[in-house]
């Protein structure tokens, strides 16, 4: 069996920043000092002049580009996941969201798979508290490739974007003919007894789930949900009406990411079992990746056992 290529999607968002880079002359991209881990570096090596680098200073970074795109420049920012969303909240909101100002918030390093950067770097909040800013969109990308056409479409975006990529390297999933638009979830597998829908790293684990529950006879659906908000709402409901239950499954907090997500719109206007996977309401801690990855559940096998739970949950 051939191996399967894994690539980061930080290094998904660094290769497409410097493409755009040759392309475009409208854009700056700033960074927290942190432009060798976020990948922004590639960028600031090809185009110095276009590159800023604003400190351990997130606060004041949000600010700076808000001032910026407030003349018709657009901005892209990049920090840790829990340093942009966490540390510089006031001002996304404030600044960006509010008078809804085209700043992408490229945001590397979210949740568990951080590893041993530990509690304070695994970030499992961030798109919890993005979700709930008017104006934002939200999207955390499955592989490399998916990361780097969605930085094409958030640059072309009218409004405030915020991007989760990871540290750790996940299997490749498309390829370049794959065609990434916002607010549009993609199926990957069809199935009639179970939707799963999943995103970032957990989309390749839905995949195997999926493997799992067909030597089982259980026939699922595998959907990728990388924008978060606008979230595709008849794909989700398709979902809904066809298999009759769904699992979420995320890097993330089950609290207010994904599944919420999910559970909300379905509740309202097609009530189906809807179970999550993802971290349940508690803080990571220092290890290897693959090590967390398995400690809170995040593999295939934890999808595929919730999903027999969903289907028995069925009326």
């Amino acid at each position: 069996m051939a191996d399967i290529k894994t690539v980061a999607t930080r290094a998904g968002y660094g290769e497409a920043l410097v493409e755009l880079g040759s392309i475009r002359d409208d854009f700056l991209v700033m960074d927290a000092d942190l432009a060798a881990a976020t990948q922004t570096g590639k960028f600031k090596a090809a185009f110095p002049d276009r590159f800023y680098n604003c400190g351990i200073a997130e606060q004041n970074m949000m600010s700076i580009a808000a001032g910026i795109a407030a003349t018709g420049r657009r901005v892209i920012v990049s920090s840790f996941a829990m340093f942009a969303s966490g540390r510089a909240f006031e001002q996304i909101r404030n600044s960006i969201c509010y008078p809804n100002l085209p700043v992408i918030i490229g945001a590397t390093h979210g949740g568990i798979s951080v590893g041993e950067d530990g509690a304070t770097h695994q970030c499992n909040e961030d798109i919890a508290l993005m979700r709930t800013l008017p104006n934002m969109t939200v999207i955390n990308p499955a592989d490399a490739v998916e990361a780097k056409k969605a930085v094409f479409a958030a640059l072309d975006h009218d409004g405030p974007v915020y991007m989760r990529f990871g540290r750790y390297a996940v299997p490749v999933i498309f390829d370049d003919s794959y065609e990434f638009r916002i607010g549009k979830a993609n199926m990957l597998r069809d199935g009639r007894d179970i939707t799963l829908i999943a995103n970032g790293l957990m989309v390749d684990e839905a995949l195997k789930a999926h493997d799992i529950l067909k030597a089982e006879g259980i026939n699922a659906r595998v959907i990728n949900m990388a924008t978060v908000k606008p979230l595709d709402d008849a794909a989700v409901l398709a979902a809904a009406r066809d298999t009759g239950a769904i699992v979420t499954a995320e890097e993330h907090s089950v609290i207010g990411g994904l599944g919420s997500a999910v559970s909300e719109l379905v509740c309202e206007n097609c009530p189906v079992p809807v179970v999550k996977v993802g971290v349940y309401d508690r803080f990571g801690y220092s290890g290897p990746a693959a090590g967390l990855l398995d400690e809170f559940g995040l593999r295939a096998q934890n999808i595929a056992e919730k999903a027999k739970a969903a289907i028995a949950l069925k009326k």
